[in-house]
């Protein structure tokens, strides 16, 4: 159990009997999550206590046993708001995982959900059971059992209350005027840029280019660039480049700035992340 503080504690893991899963068991009392984006589904389920999130335009709140869902690279942030505890348990399944349960499932186009919150009581306990399931209560060793729980839980999910086809995040009008920008920041996202730069491959003010990635994604330029210099890094330390190394190659000052910023995307430590998949 690592500690982001003394009030706040995470646990972070990778499903060993399932490719792309990532888990996290988190205990806060403090924590506040930044606006930030997942490239997978998030599915959150609350044991304990609450908290107040944002996606879409509009707050929401989570309340126990309530069952949350993000469609991948959807921005949303959270906070503890009147809330004492914040105790929750949550999935991530990315590209790999999606395509294994597509498979398993018989699906051959994925799914997305219209609604961030899921008023199912009976799929929440089982999200619950599914994972305790991989944090080894009652079913330790039993790979098989594991991977009837996840088909049959994620499967009636996305039965009961996922859309067919993949959602389209929405593009208002005059969104292509952006196109410049993000190539600009897919491909320099280590160097150091400025608002002005930005705005300038655009031809747009920094007011209106702040005005237009609001619109359009849901995030900051600055908000929106930190979320490309963390994927970076995690793909920096899944091959094993050091910590330091990882932060400076992704366009972080320091190793301390990418922790920062990692801790409030995730809720986790990179340390936790590079143990965690190592097993």
């Amino acid at each position: 159990m690592a500690k982001l503080d003394p009030l706040n504690t995470s646990r972070y893991w990778h499903a060993p009997d399932l490719p792309g899963m990532d888990l996290l068991h988190a205990d806060f009392r403090t924590h506040e999550y930044a606006p930030h984006v997942h490239y997978s589904f998030v599915i959150a389920v609350t044991e304990a206590g609450g908290s107040e999130f944002t996606s879409r335009g509009r707050t929401g709140v989570a309340q126990p046993r309530s069952l949350l869902v993000f469609n991948p690279a959807e921005p949303h942030s959270g906070r503890m708001a009147g809330s004492e505890r914040w105790r929750y348990r949550s999935f991530y399944l990315a590209d790999a995982g999606i395509r294994h349960l597509m498979n398993s499932l018989g699906l051959d186009q994925t799914r997305y959900f219209a609604s961030n919150t899921i008023d199912d009581r009976q799929l929440a306990d089982s999200f619950l059971a599914l994972h305790q399931a991989f944090d080894g209560d009652g079913l330790p060793g039993d790979s098989l059992r594991r991977q009837e729980l996840f088909v049959q839980g994620f499967g009636t999910l996305f039965e009961r209350h996922a859309l067919a086809g993949q959602r389209a995040l929405p593009m208002p009008g005059g969104a292509g005027v952006l196109a410049p920008v993000l190539e600009l920041l897919h491909d320099a996202y280590a160097e150091n840029l400025n608002l002005e730069r930005m705005a300038a491959v655009a031809d747009l003010t920094p007011f209106q280019l702040i005005g237009a990635f609001n619109r359009t994604i849901g995030l900051t330029p600055h908000a929106y660039l930190t979320q490309l210099r963390i994927r970076a890094a995690i793909g920096h330390l899944a091959a094993g480049r050091p910590l330091t190394d990882a932060a400076i190659a992704s366009g972080f000052y320091d190793q301390s700035a990418l922790t920062r910023h990692f801790k409030r995307t995730f809720g986790m430590t990179p340390l936790q992340y590079v143990r965690a998949r190592k097993g």
